[in-house]
């Protein structure tokens, strides 16, 4: 894809304490490095801590709602169980998970750069991430949120008696981490690519990380806002979204929602990015269509924006409104399924090897795609106001965004492993952990789907006894997929250690991180600015694996 050469005044980054060639392995070093992959593997450590976290709190009120009656956990403490898993998974895993860890290591070596535009930038958002974690953290300790991720208001500016302003500040601070990082993405994109590597050279997982980063910029603000406000009422009495002082709360939902809608996409459209770039590798095939792969994942951003008004079909809005967000909420669907259907065409054509990231990749095609056509059920007014807050919305969103997103993120994690680290891991105990995640996924929400259909209201920890079987089945689900999330982590961290050393392109894949970048990468990825020469995806069908 490229070769190495000399260009006088090219990009020169600005000194840093590391050497040009070796590493400081001194913890200072690390805690203020500003090399841009020393900040992807502790913003991947920082996530994982927030992922364990999350989990845990899913494991505790699954565990309620093995039986019917309330009989482990008082609502109360059930309430808060919920909110923070979500508040957690959210705002500190789904969100940060590619961008703030892949993104961070891989755009600036995949457009050619040395690091990133804002070195300082990229440091400070770390830092802020850390800080809104122990607000999170401090959520703990005084009493928890019982709100939903959500914070609904008159709830909480009013009524709940838990501790919402950290909690709403934790998510505040993560957001404007969010926001330091996706002004580098774009800004490095558009200002710092190698010779030759225009738009349409691009690999689509920068595409998606841009798009990302345009999403951020766009709608970060407006929650940001939203919930500065919630704090404002809450402390000082101001009537912003409480009726009882004058306020609107339809306004904080359609405040809340206007970013809350594309932040689905924050978090999917690096996933989209991560399987781009997998697909062609192990199918040793050109990608198929490659710009329309990459205009609709900008569509995706663009109209992301026009369609947070399915979240409230039943606020109040007017039916014609209801009618519009219905059409555009089935129209953002047309994008999607053009990656679904390149993806598949890629696959066909080409000579599938069923690597790690591979089978990741696979499954998070078939996991989003229910998803996805289960958001159409929920895009429709007539079935979303019955299925409104019932378990059919956690079910799709989960298979959405866990089965999706967490599926992408696995998937890109074993795939960029060796080039982050350096290191092997074993091939069957990474295929044997993502066949357990599939399995305990899909026991875990395929229940829900039908509780939820049948009428079981989320968020409640007591239920009639006929649906028993069903959320025993999705307990059990739980518990499998607890276990192959640990063996994932497990496998990767031995690997670490003890793992054999990768070689520069173990996977035999296109790209600059691949074909040029040792593994891991020196400290300022190129001995000299690349120039690139052909096509993304340009595979002939004739590389190999090159792993022992």
């Amino acid at each position: 894809m490229a070769v190495i050469a000399d260009r006088e005044g090219a990009y020169a980054p600005p000194v840093r304490e590391e050497n040009y060639l070796t590493w400081d392995h001194s913890i200072k070093s690390w805690l203020f490095t500003q090399d841009h992959k020393r900040i992807a593997i502790l913003y991947l450590i920082s996530i994982t801590v927030f992922f364990l976290l999350g989990g845990i709190f899913a494991m505790l009120f699954r565990i309620e709602l093995l039986t019917p009656a309330g009989d482990v956990f008082e609502a109360d403490r059930y309430n808060k169980f919920f909110t923070l898993h979500g508040v957690i998974m959210i705002f500190f895993f789904l969100i940060p998970s590619v961008p703030a860890t892949l993104g961070n290591f891989l755009v600036p070596i995949m457009v050619g750069a040395r690091d990133l535009a804002f070195p300082k930038i990229n440091l400070a958002s770390w830092w802020v991430f850390n800080v809104a974690g122990v607000f999170a953290l401090l959520v703990l300790v005084t009493g928890g949120v019982d709100t939903g991720w959500t914070f609904y208001s008159p709830l909480s500016t009013s009524y709940a008696n838990t501790s919402v302003f950290l909690a709403v500040t934790a998510a505040f601070a993560a957001g404007f981490s969010s926001i330091l990082t996706g002004i580098n993405f774009i800004v490095t994109v558009h200002k710092m690519r190698a010779p030759g590597l225009t738009w349409f050279r691009l690999p689509l997982f920068i595409w998606a990380n841009y798009a990302t980063g345009v999403v951020i910029m766009l709608g970060t603000p407006v929650v940001a806002i939203t919930l500065f406000l919630i704090a404002v009422e809450r402390l000082w009495g101001v009537g912003i979204f409480d009726p009882a002082l004058g306020g609107d709360s339809v306004l904080f939902q359609h405040m809340f929602w206007f970013y809350s809608h594309p932040a689905v996409y924050i978090m999917i459209l690096p996933g989209f990015g991560v399987i781009s770039e997998i697909i062609p590798c192990f199918s040793r095939n050109r990608i198929f269509g490659y710009p329309f792969i990459a205009f609709s994942t900008l569509s995706i951003a663009i109209l992301g924006f026009f369609v947070w008004g399915h979240h409230m079909f039943v606020s109040g809005q007017s039916f014609y409104t209801g009618m519009v967000f219905s059409f555009l909420t089935m129209f953002i669907a047309a994008p999607t399924a053009v990656k679904i259907m390149n993806w598949t065409f890629t696959l066909h054509g080409g000579n599938v090897i069923m690597t790690t990231p591979m089978l990741y990749a696979i499954g998070f095609i078939g996991l989003f795609t229910i998803g996805g056509v289960t958001g159409l059920f929920l895009a429709a007014m007539g079935l979303d106001v019955p299925l409104h807050d019932t378990y059919f919305v956690v079910a799709h969103f989960h298979f959405t965004m866990v089965g999706g997103m967490a599926m992408a993120f696995f998937a890109g994690i074993h795939f960029w492993w060796p080039k982050m680290i350096g290191k092997m891991y074993p091939e069957f105990m990474g295929k044997f952990a993502c066949i357990i995640i599939f399995t305990g996924f899909n026991l875990t929400f395929m229940p829900q789907f039908i509780v939820g259909w049948l009428g079981m209201p989320r968020r409640y920890h007591a239920y009639p006894e006929e649906w028993q079987v069903l959320n025993v089945m999705s307990t059990a689900g739980a518990s499998i997929l607890g276990f192959g999330f640990l063996a994932c982590i497990a496998c990767l961290i031995w690997s670490a250690f003890w793992g054999k050393p990768a070689k520069q392109n173990p996977w035999g894949a296109k790209g600059l991180e691949w074909e040029v970048c040792t593994s891991p990468p020196h400290p300022h990825n190129f001995t000299s600015i690349p120039v690139v020469t052909e096509e993304a995806y340009s595979y002939t069908g004739e590389e190999v694996l090159d792993i022992d």
